[in-house]
Formats: C-alpha cells, sequence, structure tokens
C-alpha cells in the first residue's frame, strides 16, 4: 500500500484543475505528489512540535516588540533561522516575570521544531524532579542519554527555585551532555550575579553559566512587566467605559 492520503482526498479537486488549464499529465503527477509531499511536511512538522510539549502555543508573530524595547526584533528573527540550534549554541533569555521570556522561548523553540529539529521543552523544577527519581531508580544514564537526544532543550523557569547540591549536580549534566553538541534555551528571571540563590555552590553555578553562554546569545528582556501594564491598561479602558 502506497499510503498517499492527500493525493487519494485532493485528486477530484486537482484532476478538475488540471483538465481546466489542460495540464500536461507529467505536470498534472508533479501536482499531486507535491500536494501529497507538502502535506506530510506539515504533519511532520504538526507531530514535532506536540512530542516538544509546549505547554501552550505562542509564535514570533504574536509578539509585541513595540511594546518591549528592550527585545532587539532583527535578533529574535535571525534567531528564528535556528542557524544556532544547528551549531548546537545556547541561548538565554533573562529578564523580570512579564516581560516575555517564556513567549520568546516557547516561540524560537516552535520555530525550531517546524525547521526540522528535535525539541523538548520542560520546567527547569520538572526536569530536576525528573533526574532525582531517575537517579532513585537507576535510570539516571537512560533519562540523561533521552534528553541528550533533542536537538533544543528548552528549559524554562530556571532561578525561581533554589536547588539543592544534588539537584544543581544532576542539572549540571545534563548541560555537560550537551555541550557543544546539542542547543540548550533557558529563560530565568535571574541575571547570572543572582543565580547563586538558585546554585548556591558557587563553583558549581559558575560552571553552569559557562556552559549556558560560551558562544551563545544573551536575550535581556528587561525589567518592565509587559503582562501587567497590559492588565492595567485595560482595566482602565473598562472603568473608562463603565
Amino acid at each position: 500500500m502506497l499510503r498517499l492520503p492527500t493525493i487519494r482526498a485532493q485528486f477530484p479537486e486537482l484532476a478538475e484543475t488540471a483538465a481546466r488549464d489542460q495540464m500536461s499529465y507529467r505536470g498534472f503527477l508533479a501536482e499531486l505528489l507535491m500536494a501529497e509531499c507538502d502535506d506530510r511536511a506539515r504533519r511532520r512538522s504538526e507531530r514535532r512540535i506536540k512530542a516538544a510539549q509546549f505547554p501552550r502555543e505562542k509564535s514570533l508573530r504574536a509578539f509585541d516588540f513595540e511594546a518591549n524595547g528592550n527585545v532587539d526584533a532583527a535578533v529574535i528573527h535571525t534567531l528564528a533561522t535556528c542557524e544556532w540550534v544547528k551549531k548546537g549554541l545556547p541561548l538565554c533569555l533573562i529578564g523580570d516575570s512579564g516581560t516575555g521570556k517564556s513567549h520568546l522561548l516557547i516561540a524560537l523553540g516552535t520555530e525550531a521544531a517546524m525547521a526540522g529539529f528535535r525539541v523538548r521543552y520542560t520546567l527547569a523544577t520538572k526536569l530536576v524532579n525528573e533526574l532525582v527519581e531517575a537517579a532513585d531508580e537507576k535510570i539516571l544514564t537512560k533519562t540523561i542519554a533521552r534528553y541528550g537526544r533533542v536537538d533544543l532543550l528548552c528549559t524554562d523557569e530556571l532561578g525561581y527555585m533554589e536547588l539543592d547540591r544534588r539537584g544543581a549536580e544532576l542539572l549540571f549534566q545534563v548541560l555537560t551532555e550537551r555541550e557543544e553538541k546539542s542547543s540548550v534555551a533557558i529563560a530565568s528571571n535571574e541575571s547570572f550575579g543572582g543565580w547563586t540563590r538558585t546554585f548556591t555552590d558557587p563553583r558549581l553555578c559558575a560552571a553552569i553559566v559557562d556552559r549556558l553562554t560560551f558562544g551563545g546569545n544573551i536575550i535581556e528582556t528587561g525589567t518592565d512587566s509587559y503582562r501587567l501594564a497590559t492588565t492595567r491598561a485595560r482595566a482602565a479602558q473598562d472603568a473608562a467605559t463603565s
């Protein structure tokens, strides 16, 4: 069985168009095959996005660059080409809550998935908890290898909670496994100077910062919450019309 569902579904419409346009047999066949290939590419892209386990849909088109002047649209659109993922480079998105870090993290991860890369999204605390459980169950090597197989690991909310030494060391193992081979993108509400509150061992903290910044991109989204400003503007508008 050839398994050509798109050709089966679109054949009547494409055949009618081919007859109307007096298309050659070869041209008609090319149109059928192009339709099948395009639809297969779309389905593969959808599967990769689903496999990434993003918590919600976010796109670069929906990001309001005018509302956040700290974020350079040209830099973000360059990152959207995914050359950094191809080269295995890291990306750090640093800024206060509500400044668009997670939006950009998910949107750039989605762009990578659409470009054919294997992507996985996770919260930092969830990743550490999974690693601790894997270590307790004697399957840590297998778990680290599984994360090592994705082309881009998107880790959100790094810095929101303090990690004990064991958790920090396990996270360091994941980063070391990926170093200069596969990309890591993180979003954090803490500047690098404040990471000692998350990684309490100064030497380990320095090593993790080194892994996440060497040769990579650092995007600072600022301190002014776009989300809070939008909420206040909406409340003011509602009050004015009530």
